[in-house]
């Protein structure tokens, strides 16, 4: 399989707030060969890079991430199946796995940008994506692909490209986050900005004096690593179900191997440290040394903006230009991207005359499961790169149900090593 990892410089790049930076330079991942009708772009989710599928060169490690996020998915043999497909896979605008973002020099200071970054829309990202195709001299594409804030960012090319690409698959996505999860989002960036390691978002390279107002000192100082945690944890909260921390973590007490941080409280030591509570420290120790607290306050703002009707009178009418096919996936167990939003954006490309199906797939995982369970996620990922939607079923499951599309079976050998 043919791999390309490159950083393209896509020179000077207004953003839809309309600021300007000179040079934004965009991190990337190609697998297989193109052939001028193959290509597969994949985007990403909130804090996911380039390195979407295992290389053969990259050892365990790409773009500060230990593995490859959809290894299971994307690969040879795999449902996207590289040595069919040229896939793709760019990190966004305001991440900070390679592409420009808040952490990234500013050319003309010779200091990182922090807050002074401008705001960032999933929009931009896709503007983004479409001049690095330019780049690489893809037109028009076989299928954009994307779960969670990924599949925002699908929906954004049905309405802002659409006659870019032939087939669509917007992966436990929605056309818009609920208030709820709005609420969650607002909470994680305020852990971050009230850290007091924060500093106005400008802490790259800021030492312990300056950081609590002492005259100034070499050497780097303290990030915001507590408020990203804290953070950190109420995302893994919002991807698992409750069915699924139930079952993972009970109220069971963490075992005698766990260690935790002196606690909170004095009062705290006379309770148990909990399975879950473990849990999330662990994720959250992870996390903070791989990712950049702007980064997450500028990735997660992006994503509460994204309303799919905006500018239009309705989400069919935002997809009313798409003339090609879309399959929705959603998850059961999932309650950040429900069943019911992915029903309604399909109810929305059907009304816009799209061919359209909503692919249900049951599971108590929560949000995570687009990752976790490649087997539910795969054969209907293939079916639509290798045969469109006219292959797929549709299983009436009642009148307080909508109906349910289902594909054909795949090779059983399909994620096989």
């Amino acid at each position: 399989m043919s791999t390309t990892r490159d950083v393209v410089d896509l020179g000077e790049f207004t953003f839809e707030c309309g600021e300007s930076i000179p040079r934004l330079e965009v991190a990337y991942e190609t697998y297989g060969e193109f052939d001028g009708s193959n290509a597969v772009l994949v985007c990403h989710a909130l804090t996911g890079s380039a390195h979407v599928a295992r290389r053969p060169d990259a050892g365990d490690g790409t773009a500060g991430q230990a593995r490859a996020w959809w290894g299971d998915v994307v690969g040879p043999g795999k449902a996207i199946d590289t040595t069919e497909y040229y896939v793709v896979c760019a990190n966004v605008p305001g991440s900070c796995y390679g592409t420009t973002g808040p952490a990234s020099e500013n050319p003309e200071t010779g200091e990182p940008y922090g807050t002074d970054f401008p705001p960032v829309t999933v929009g931009d990202w896709t503007r983004a994506q479409r001049r690095l195709l330019d780049e690489l001299g893809v037109g028009r594409l076989r299928a954009v692909v994307g779960g969670s804030v990924g599949g925002m960012n699908v929906l954004d090319w049905l309405r802002r490209y659409p006659d870019d690409l032939e087939r669509a698959a917007a992966i436990a996505a929605a056309p818009r986050l609920d208030a709820q999860c709005l609420a969650l989002d607002a909470v994680a960036r305020r852990a971050i900005t009230s850290d007091p390691n924060w500093n106005g978002g400008h802490y790259y390279g800021v030492s312990e004096s300056e950081a609590s107002g002492g005259s100034s000192e070499s050497g780097g100082g303290p990030e915001p690593d507590e408020g990203l945690a804290r953070a950190r944890q109420i995302g893994h909260v919002m991807y698992l179900s409750k069915a699924s921390m139930g079952r993972k973590f009970g109220r069971r007490a963490a075992g005698r191997e766990a260690v935790r941080d002196e606690p909170p409280d004095p009062a705290a030591a006379f309770f148990p440290y909990r399975e879950v509570e473990s849990y999330l420290d662990y994720q959250a120790e992870r996390f903070v040394d791989r990712f950049d607290a702007n980064s997450y306050l500028y990735l997660t703002r992006a994503m509460d903006d994204f309303d799919l009707s905006a500018g239009y009178e309705s989400d069919a009418d935002a997809l009313a230009a798409f003339e090609g096919e879309l399959l929705a996936l959603s998850f059961t167990g999932d309650w950040h991207f429900t069943v019911e939003q992915s029903e309604a954006l399909a109810e929305a490309g059907r009304e816009a005359g799209a061919d359209v199906a909503h692919h249900v797939v049951d599971s108590d995982h929560g949000h995570d499961a687009f990752l976790v369970e490649p087997e539910k996620v795969g054969p209907p990922l293939s079916a639509l790169l290798d045969a469109g939607l006219a292959g797929r079923a549709i299983t009436d499951t009642g009148p307080e149900e909508p109906e349910r599309e289902t594909f054909a079976p795949v090779h059983t050998s399909l994620f096989g090593n």
